[in-house]
C-alpha cells in the first residue's frame, strides 16, 4: 500500500448529519455458487456475466485453465475456479456461466473469465460484517480469501481476485503471446 493511501486512511472523513462514512458504507459483491459453497467477488472487478459457451482448449496449459473464448474480438482466458482451488474440474450444467473479471493493476491481461456453477445475486455487505480469512479449516488457500462475509446467518467467502488469478499464471498466458492464443481462438470460432 502506498504511503499516501496509508495516510489518507487515518484522516477523518467529513460527514453530513446522518451520512455514513465510506468505511461504514456497504460493499457490493457478486455472489456465485461453486461446488456447493457461496463465494463473492467485488462488483467493481466484474465486467460482465456470459452464458457458458464454446471454450477453445489450449495444449500444455495448467489444468485449471479451461482455454480461451472470443469475446467480441478479444481473446479471453478462462479459468476453472474449482480446479484452481485444488478440486475437480467444474461439471458444466445449464446454469454454469463465465464471469468476466477485470484484474486489479494488471495492464497486460485486463480480463479473465472464470467458470462458476451459477451466479446468485449482488449482495451489499457492511464492512463490520466481514471477518478476516480463517487461519485454518478452509478448503482453499488462505491468501485467496479476502474475508468472510456474514449474510443472513451464513458465510460468503469473499475472494481476493488478485491472488486467485495470480500474476505468475497470467504471465504464463501472456508469455504465450497473442499469436498462439489468437490462433486457438480463431480455430475454435
Amino acid at each position: 500500500m502506498s504511503e499516501l493511501a496509508t495516510r489518507t486512511d487515518k484522516l477523518p472523513v467529513p460527514q453530513a448529519r446522518g451520512a455514513v462514512s465510506a468505511r461504514e458504507s456497504p460493499l457490493q459483491y457478486l455472489t456465485f455458487s461453486l461446488g456447493g459453497e457461496m463465494f463473492g467477488v467485488g462488483i467493481l472487478n466484474v465486467k460482465e456475466i456470459i452464458e457458458y459457451g464454446t471454450v477453445t482448449e489450449i495444449p500444455m496449459m495448467p489444468r485449471f485453465i479451461r482455454g480461451v473464448i472470443n469475446l467480441r474480438g478479444s481473446v479471453v482466458p478462462v479459468v476453472d475456479l474449482s480446479c484452481r482451488f485444488g478440486n475437480e474440474l467444474t461439471r458444466i450444467g445449464r446454469r454454469s456461466c463465465i464471469v468476466i473479471v477485470e484484474l486489479p493493476e494488471n495492464e497486460d491481461q485486463p480480463v479473465i473469465g472464470v467458470v462458476v456453477d451459477s451466479v446468485s445475486e449482488v449482495l451489499e455487505i457492511q464492512p463490520s460484517d466481514i471477518e478476516p480469512p480463517p487461519s485454518f479449516g478452509a478448503r482453499i488457500r488462505a491468501d485467496f480469501i479476502l474475508g468472510m462475509g456474514k449474510v443472513g446467518g451464513r458465510f460468503v467467502i469473499l475472494l481476493n481476485v488478485g491472488k486467485v488469478l495470480a500474476a505468475d499464471e497470467i504471465a504464463l498466458l501472456a508469455g504465450m503471446g497473442n499469436g498462439q492464443l489468437a490462433e486457438a481462438t480463431h480455430a475454435g470460432a
